[in-house]
Order: C-alpha cells, then sequence, then structure tokens
C-alpha cells in the first residue's frame, strides 16, 4: 500500500515547498491542490482498505533505513529546540528535549536487538478513522486558512505582525504530516518521533506572531508536551530492554495481563497522553494557544493535537480497564470535564469559550477511555467525532466573524444572526451540536452516562451530569446572543468572510447534519466494529429504536423552523409591546422612564468571573490534580515492586 508513505511524506514535501514560495497566488493554489490530494489520498486509502475486507494490516518489517533517518530527524529536532530556548532565554526548556532524545538514541544504538520484527504501520478501524479526521477535517482548515490568513494581514488589528504565511502554512503541512505519522505507525520509537513532532508544531504555530505574549504560550505548551515526551520516552526504553520489543500493541497485550513493566508503562505513556490532551494540570498551555491565527487553533483542537493525545488513551484502554491507571486517567478526565465547564461560564471571548470547552469535552473522552470498557469507547469515538467536526466549525466561524466585526467577544455578536446571517447560521449549526438534542454530542454524553452508570462508577456519573448542566449553560448564553434582537442600532455589517472560507464552512456544517443523521449507520458500519476489535465484543449503548428516534427528531429541527419561515412570508407582522420599566417606544428596543428620558433596552449574559473565572478555580485545580496523579503514579509504580 504505497499510498501509506505518501500520505506521510507528501504534506512533508508540500511543507517544503509553501516555505520556499514567497509568491501568495503560487502557494495559495498549491495549498487548495495539496488539500485536495491529501483528501483524496486519505480516500483511497480508505477504498484499499475495504477492499482487504475492512481487516488489521501491519506493514513493512524491515526498516533500518528509516529506522536511522527518524533518529536523525529527532536528533534534528531536538537542536531546534535547544536554539530556540537559549535564543528567547528559556535554556531549561531544552533539557526536556535533550534526555529524552538522548534516552532514545541510546537505546536505538546500544540497546537490544529487537525480538520479533513486528510492522511498522498498523491499518485498523482507529487508524483510518483518524485519518479521515485528519485528513479531511485538517485539509478544510488548510483551504479556510488561505482566504483568513489575507485578511487577517490586510486587517488593521494584526498590521503590527509580520506576513510569514509562507512560514505558517509551511507548518499546517508539516502537522498533518506528523499526524498521520503518529496515528499509522505500530513502532514505538517512530510513535516518540512523530509525537515530538507535533509538540514542536504547535509550539510554532502558537509563537507565530512572535509577539511577548505569543512566545511565553508557545514555550508553556511546548515544555508541558515535552513533559509527556519524557515519560513517552522512558517507558519505551524500559520496555524496550524488559521485553526487546518496542511494539505498541504488544504493550497493550502484556498491560491486560498486568504484566509489571507493562503496568509502569501503560501508566506513564497514559501520563503522556494527558500532556497532549491538555488536561488539568496541563490545561493551560491550549487556552494560551488562542493567541495564534485562527486557523492553527481550529487545527490543534479539532484534527491534531489534543486528538493524538485521545488516540493514544484510546489504545491503552483495555489495558487500562479496572486498573489503578485506569482509575486515575477517568478521575483526572471527569474532573477536568466539570471544573473546566465552570471556567467556560465565566469566559465572553468567543476563542476562550471554545478552548475551555475543548479541554472539558476532552476530559470526558478521557473519562471513556480511563474506564475502558467497550460502552464507554463507544462513547468516547462518538464523542471525538462530532468534536472534530463542530470545533472545526466553530474556530474557523469566529475567526470569520472576528474579521468582519473586529472582536470575537461573545457580547459583541448580540444579533448576529441579523448582521451577518450566513455566520450565524453556520455557528448556531456548530453550538447545536455540541449540547443539543437530537446532535450527536449529547447523544454521546448520553451514551457515556449510561455506560458509566452500568459499570457503577458513581464519581464518573457525578461528573458528567453536573458538567453536562453548566456545559448547556454557556452555550445557551452564547446561543442567546446570536438570535437578539434588542439594542441593535442597524449599523450595516459587511461580510469578508472569502469564498474558500464559505466552502469550508458550508461543507463542515453539511458534515455535521450528515454525520447527525447517519449516527445508526455509522454505528453499526464502523463504531461497533471498531470496539469489537478492541474488546472482543460489542453493543450499541443506546438502542436501535432510541437512534432512529433521534433521526426522525433532527429532521423535524432543521424542518419546522424552514416551514415556518415560508408561512411567515405570507402573514403580516403583528408585534406585541412589552413592558420595559417605562413607556415602551414602539418597537420592544427602547422605552421613555419616568423622567421623560428615552433609554435603550441593553441585554447582557452575566459571566460571574469573581466566582468561577479561571483566575479563582484554574490553579487550585491544577494543585488538586497534580496531587492526585503524583499519589496515584507512586501507588501505581509502588504497587508493582512492592
Amino acid at each position: 500500500m504505497a499510498i501509506i508513505p505518501f500520505l506521510i511524506i507528501f504534506p512533508l514535501v508540500i511543507a517544503i515547498i509553501m516555505y520556499c514560495t514567497r509568491i501568495n497566488k503560487i502557494r495559495n493554489a498549491i495549498a487548495y491542490l495539496s488539500a485536495v490530494v491529501i483528501m483524496v489520498s486519505v480516500g483511497v486509502l480508505v477504498c484499499q482498505w475495504i477492499s482487504k475486507g475492512m481487516e488489521t494490516i501491519t506493514l513493512y518489517y524491515n526498516t533500518e533505513l528509516v529506522d536511522h533517518i527518524i533518529l536523525a530527524a529527532e536528533i534534528v529536532l531536538m537542536g531546534v529546540v535547544t536554539y530556540l530556548s537559549f535564543k528567547y532565554k528559556k535554556a531549561w526548556v531544552s533539557l526536556l528535549s535533550i534526555c529524552p532524545t538522548a534516552l532514545i538514541a541510546y537505546y536505538e544504538i546500544f540497546g537490544p536487538e529487537t525480538r520479533e520484527v513486528v510492522g511498522h504501520i498498523y491499518i485498523d478501524y482507529l487508524s483510518i478513522l483518524m485519518c479521515i479526521i485528519v485528513g479531511i477535517i485538517g485539509s478544510l482548515i488548510v483551504v479556510y486558512a488561505v482566504g483568513y490568513m489575507h485578511g487577517y494581514h490586510h486587517s488593521a488589528h494584526h498590521s503590527n505582525v509580520t506576513d510569514r504565511r509562507y512560514y505558517f502554512f509551511a507548518l499546517l503541512f508539516l502537522f498533518l504530516g506528523a499526524m498521520f505519522g503518529f496515528v499509522l505507525s505500530e513502532n514505538l520509537l517512530w510513535i516518540d518521533f512523530f509525537w515530538e513532532m507535533t509538540s514542536i508544531c504547535s509550539f510554532l504555530l502558537i509563537g507565530y506572531t512572535r509577539e511577548e505574549e505569543a512566545v511565553n504560550n508557545s514555550f508553556r505548551a511546548l515544555w508541558m508536551n515535552l513533559l509527556g515526551g519524557c515519560a513517552l520516552a522512558i517507558a519505551i526504553v524500559y520496555f524496550g530492554y524488559t521485553y526487546e520489543n518496542v511494539d505498541l500493541h504488544t504493550l497493550v497485550a502484556m498491560g491486560t495481563i498486568q504484566s509489571k513493566c507493562a503496568v509502569i508503562c501503560v501508566a506513564l505513556i497514559a501520563f503522556a497522553a494527558l500532556t497532549k490532551a491538555a488536561q488539568l494540570p496541563f490545561s493551560t498551555w491550549l487556552i494560551g494557544a488562542m493567541v495564534a491565527p485562527t486557523p492553527s487553533s481550529a487545527l490543534l483542537h479539532s484534527a491534531t493535537m489534543v486528538k493524538a493525545g485521545i488516540y493514544v488513551l484510546l489504545r491503552l484502554s483495555p489495558a487500562m480497564s479496572g486498573t489503578m491507571t485506569g482509575n486515575m486517567i477517568a478521575f483526572v478526565g471527569g474532573f477536568t470535564f466539570l471544573i473546566t465547564s465552570f471556567m467556560a461560564i465565566a469566559q465572553s471571548d468567543g476563542k476562550k469559550v471554545l478552548a475551555f470547552s475543548t479541554i472539558s469535552n476532552l476530559g470526558l473522552m478521557v473519562a471513556c477511555a480511563g474506564v475502558g470498557t467497550s460502552e464507554t469507547v463507544w462513547a468516547a469515538i462518538f464523542l471525538m467525532m462530532f468534536h472534530a467536526i463542530s470545533k472545526s466549525l466553530l474556530f474557523q466561524d469566529i475567526g470569520a466573524t472576528e474579521n468582519a466585526l473586529g472582536s470575537r467577544d461573545v457580547e459583541d455578536m448580540h444579533g448576529l444572526l441579523y448582521m451577518l446571517p450566513k455566520l450565524a447560521i453556520f455557528m448556531f449549526i456548530g453550538i447545536a451540536g455540541m449540547f443539543l438534542a437530537p446532535f450527536g454530542m449529547l447523544i454521546s454524553k448520553w451514551a457515556a452516562l449510561k455506560a458509566s452508570v452500568d459499570v457503577r462508577n458513581i464519581v464518573l456519573v457525578f461528573f458528567i451530569i453536573f458538567g453536562s448542566a453548566t456545559t448547556s449553560f454557556y452555550w445557551t448564553k452564547w446561543m442567546g446572543k446570536i438570535i437578539s434582537h434588542s439594542h441593535l442600532n442597524g449599523a450595516q455589517v459587511k461580510d469578508k468572510t472569502k469564498k474558500n472560507e464559505m466552502i469550508s464552512l458550508t461543507i463542515h456544517a453539511i458534515l455535521m447534519i450528515a454525520l447527525c443523521a447517519l449516527f445508526p449507520l455509522v454505528s453499526e458500519t464502523f463504531v461497533n466494529p471498531l470496539v469489537n476489535e478492541m474488546f472482543g465484543s460489542s453493543e450499541n449503548v443506546l438502542s436501535n429504536q432510541v437512534l432512529f428516534t433521534l433521526i426522525i427528531i433532527i429532521v423535524v429541527v432543521f424542518a419546522v423552523p424552514f416551514l415556518a419561515y415560508l408561512s411567515s412570508k405570507q402573514q403580516t407582522q403583528d408585534l406585541k409591546l412589552s413592558y420595559m420599566n417605562g413607556v415602551n417606544t414602539g418597537d420592544n428596543r427602547a422605552f421613555t422612564d419616568s423622567l421623560g428620558n428615552e433609554k435603550t433596552l441593553w441585554l447582557s449574559n452575566f459571566y460571574f468571573h469573581k466566582i468561577i473565572g479561571s483566575r479563582k478555580l484554574m490553579m487550585p485545580s491544577q494543585i488538586f490534580t497534580l496531587a492526585v496523579i503524583v499519589v496515584m503514579m507512586c501507588r501505581i509504580i509502588g504497587g508493582v515492586f512492592l
């Protein structure tokens, strides 16, 4: 299957071409063409896999030359991190790259020979799903980025940012290539290399503007992810020396039977995944990533960085089922889901709301993977699918809205439906997809709740119930601002959304609706076999009758507003005046008070900044979760040796 190396290498080659191409029109054309090629290539991969019976495929057994190239590339990455760390006077960060790279290099050069040669590439349901997410969503973000970055650098708000679009697009494609390599690799040494690649790509994207805040936030993201990389490297070397094997599925199999070495290695890699998935106490790196241009935020949140952490935990979930490591992961994920939902309520910056909600939803996925049963993994898979589409759609919409309004504050989106109707509808679909029935995220949360009840995990049930309630709170506030009509001054707002941005937004909206409508089919033909492949058995957490009922509700949800709109065109408007603490002026937007002064009715959300804001909750939450992780890791490691 030559398409596999093509998917990994092609984006890397395009990244080099992008960096070398300084003419915008030529670079844009290459970006469009390359995005289409990547999507088509993913389609070819899926078709080839289906033609082979949708069976597990392992490829590339003798890869000595490639192994040497990857080791050399990893040393180069270490050199880049070291150089930039010293350049920006953060030399200590370089140690987090030097130490694991040296450890991996020592193992590869002086370590034991692999006892059993296994394939370095592994293709199954989960890796195919990840390739679809990376290839389709990631490529659409590239298409969107072409128009967005043009507006970004021509906006007065970013006039002080040097135009380095050649560098930005190079990083986007480099990121996609790294993610393809990461999700298709079976060899832990390869996984470690692509892990470091994703960490460094995110670091460079976050620091794109080179402003002081961006540099500081980028280094925070770097050291937190490199810390996870250290844990990953230690686990690989320890497992390799013990079993003379660095195969991911061998590690999971040994962890399932509670081999002492494998138990420690699974715990270390699960800890590393927490850093990548931005779980407490490591959540601040993803929040700080908001300083980067919107396409990088969309990519980090939907198709690449954080999904890499979820992918690893899903791979490890059979080995974590019913173990202390699984309990640790489930607790940290559930707690993160609840606390960051509270913090999201206190945010008025649209991108920060999305950031906290991303961390929150990732927490639920992490918790499901930690429980490690077929039911919770079924729920986690659907959560990941819906979250990838919805968050990419919302981030792109926020970016387009910001270009038009000059602000991304939720309060400034009051009446967006009347000012920028197209963007408002896309935003409405994205938000509805995150919390409203019958959209997929709510169905998946329902499934996660039911699965948690079935395994009698009372703590996780508590986290899901109250976390879901707070989730509804902040999404409802935002949705209410979009459709509100009061205090609009009639000012015209020009929609600056480019055609390519609109194409990406439209496709995302279609994908969201289609995935909801095809929920039972996707469950039956893809997710159930995926779970069965991992656990040996699977069953629908929600019955087909329930799922088909939800499809009917979806049709009604979209049909009723459309029919109401057609009906309203034939009717005359009969506006009922409401009491407004004075004499209504006649349009429900203003009133005359008792002193004869005309006042405008102004609606605004309450954000509880001083009660549940991140400044109040973040530090205590970080200290608490760090203490939980330290205590649990000590118990896991101590329990093995005592």
